[in-house]
């Protein structure tokens, strides 16, 4: 109980978002609970062009995700622009974990706000990565903003609650 009250509070204290890009749903179940946890908003991350099923097949090189994680400088449209995610001071940023790193619209997005300073924290899902590898990158090239350790989530929901509300509470 004194977690929530702390979660609670702060979240009336602080402005919180939960920022998410989820292709296949599995990002945003975890997105939803971490909003509803901490009271955030929730902001769904969405690319100009929709990807297809075959945009995000892994195993042809020719498929659209593929040509995009070939390109470090890749930036996938945003469908908006209306985040106003620097006008938050704690953001969730979500996102599935794609060639070991996350997709380049979450660049896309980092780029479009200004977070210097913001408190980001990632989270993740993945079949087969950790998330490791993918704050390590963010980290290196978003060195302004503050990080907080990541987390995977590959079991659905069942400790999105108390992780978010321990993440919040300390911050």
């Amino acid at each position: 109980m004194c977690v929530l009250s702390a979660t609670l509070t702060y979240a009336q204290e602080k402005k919180v978002m939960v920022a998410y890009f989820s292709c296949t749903g599995n990002t945003e179940i975890v997105a939803k609970a971490i909003a509803q946890a901490t009271d955030a908003t929730l902001y769904r991350i969405q690319p100009q062009t929709a990807y297809s099923s075959a945009d995000l097949d892994w195993r042809d090189k020719e498929s659209r995700s593929s040509k995009e994680m070939s390109d470090i400088g890749s930036r996938p449209a945003l469908a908006d622009k209306n985040a106003k995610a620097e006008t938050y001071d704690v953001i969730f940023l979500g996102y599935p974990i794609w060639w070991n790193v996350c997709p380049h619209i979450i660049n896309t997005f980092i780029e479009c706000y200004k977070l210097d300073g913001k408190t980001v924290i990632p989270f993740a899902t993945s079949g087969s990565s950790t998330i490791e590898n993918s704050v390590k990158e963010l980290k290196q090239q978003y060195n302004k903003i503050n990080w907080h350790t990541g987390k995977l989530f590959n079991d659905g929901t069942a400790c999105v609650k108390e992780w978010a509300e321990k993440v919040i509470a300390v911050q």
